[in-house]
């Protein structure tokens, strides 16, 4: 039997289309206020989103990105910690009625970011680089500081952050005939893209965040000079570990002129502050059990790095090592999970993520990648049991409706298919998915062949 030829298909973006939709009070319950006046600045500013919305949007989207990061960390005691020090923090800034959620999630790569409604997440990659408790609250106060500023809203109501929607982001549809050609591209598995729907932020906001993170950090008793070694920390890694840090400068542009700053700032503005304590102590002491899983981190990394470039064989000694270390990490059985399936193996890409799955039962990621290596082995009913499951854990991802679609097709359910392949084109219009489900649906009759064009001349 003929291997199904696979296409790679990038996250679909807003049309300009959706985008004049979305602007429209009655297509996506936008409060068209015009301008308001920045809680940070105090000037007048166009902003087409109210705080009910920008809540709203978080409480959509956020839970999507976590599980992309593999979930929150089940470090009770770490996210208490982190989650008091930005609770801390949020107190003394000029937004502190926001319903601020600081969370610890599981992913290897450097980076933390915010949502506009002030839920934050901060990878567990970032903490293992850090140095002290100063350099935590820089790096969380920075984070509030893009809450505050509405930063994401700017950038919403000018057009520029269009990921509105949680899209599909790593199926890919074979062009032939064949329906059990049907199957991820294994480096994107998961829920999305990792940052698929983050805030790209400009220089400026960056600038106008750090700026915030260091007057809270003040404020707050703290010693504001963490932000230097933040960025000292930041500048570093991009010489020695540079793709990790991927994500983070293309949703924070670094630069050294904000080093610099922070530099001018700590000597000039907060002479005073400087010698406050670091308390490179507590911070140590609370990061104690994620600590432990360094060795098991790195091994991951490296095994990450390879799976980005398709090497799963060199992939695979790292993730075993990784796995070796510490065998009931999630990420880290994921990780193989989905290596496996690159390297063709896909029983065993089943069995590692149903591992993955009983370790950690409350995070749905596991389910779609177990449900998608069940179709790769032909077992649909299985698969559509794993989805649907997901679904009742973490509604709203598209993907998962298309994967049902699939599922249901073969098993010949194709009344039952069409359904699936029609919510999802109310969700995501274009890319290869939409290509395919619309093909389908106009192939059984559901939905009517687009005209013909017209021959050029």
């Amino acid at each position: 039997m003929n291997q199904p030829v696979y296409r790679r298909h990038s996250t679909p973006r807003l049309s300009r289309r959706d985008f004049l939709a979305l602007m429209s009070a009655s297509a996506a319950g936008l409060v068209l206020n015009g301008c308001a006046v920045n809680p940070v600045t105090g000037r007048q500013q166009l902003m087409l989103l109210s705080e009910e919305r920008e809540i709203a949007i978080d409480r959509e989207h956020s839970p999507h990105q976590f599980s992309a990061d593999f979930g929150i960390s089940r470090d009770g005691a770490l996210n208490s910690y982190v989650g008091s020090l930005g609770a801390g923090l949020a107190l003394h800034s000029h937004r502190p009625g926001m319903p601020y959620s600081f969370q610890v999630v599981n992913a290897n790569y450097i980076n933390a970011y915010a949502f506009p409604g002030g839920t934050v997440g901060v990878t567990r990659g970032i903490l293992l680089e850090l140095e002290d408790e100063a350099e935590l609250v820089a790096l969380l106060g920075h984070e509030i500081g893009h809450v505050n500023a509405r930063h994401a809203a700017q950038r919403m109501s000018k057009g520029i952050f269009a990921q509105l929607a949680v899209v599909g982001a790593g199926v890919a549809v074979a062009t032939s005939e064949d329906r059990q050609g049907l199957a991820p591209l294994v480096q994107t598995l998961g829920g999305l893209t990792a940052g698929a729907l983050l805030a790209h932020y400009s220089r400026e906001n960056e600038r106008e965040a750090d700026d915030l993170g260091m007057e809270y950090a003040a404020r707050a008793g703290h010693n504001p000079a963490g932000m230097v070694g933040l960025h000292r920390m930041l500048v570093e890694q991009s010489r020695h570990k540079p793709n990790a840090l991927q994500l983070m400068f293309s949703t924070h542009p670094m630069s050294s002129e904000r080093l610099a700053t922070a530099e001018d700032l700590v000597v000039s503005r907060y002479r005073e502050e400087q010698g406050r304590a670091r308390h490179r102590e507590r911070y140590q002491d609370n990061l104690a059990a994620l600590r432990r899983l360094r060795p098991a981190i790195e091994a991951q990394q490296a095994g990450e790095r390879e799976m980005a470039r398709e090497n799963f064989g060199q992939a695979e000694p790292h993730l075993q090592r990784a796995l070796t270390l510490a065998p009931d990490d999630y990420p880290g059985l994921l990780l193989m999970s989905r290596c496996q399936y690159g390297l063709g193996q896909k029983e065993e890409a089943a069995r590692f993520a149903e591992a993955a799955r009983a370790v950690y039962p409350e995070e749905p990621q596991a389910l779609q990648v177990a449900g998608i290596a069940r179709l790769g082995l032909g077992d649909s009913p299985t698969a559509h049991r794993y989805f649907e499951a997901y679904e009742r854990l973490l509604p709203g991802n598209p993907n998962i409706t298309f994967l049902k679609g699939v599922a249901l097709e073969n098993m010949g359910q194709n009344e039952a298919a069409s359904r699936e392949y029609l919510l999802y084109l109310r969700q995501v219009r274009d890319g290869g998915q939409s290509a395919y489900a619309h093909q389908r649906l106009v192939e059984w009759g559901v939905l009517s062949p687009p005209p013909a064009q017209p021959p050029t001349r």
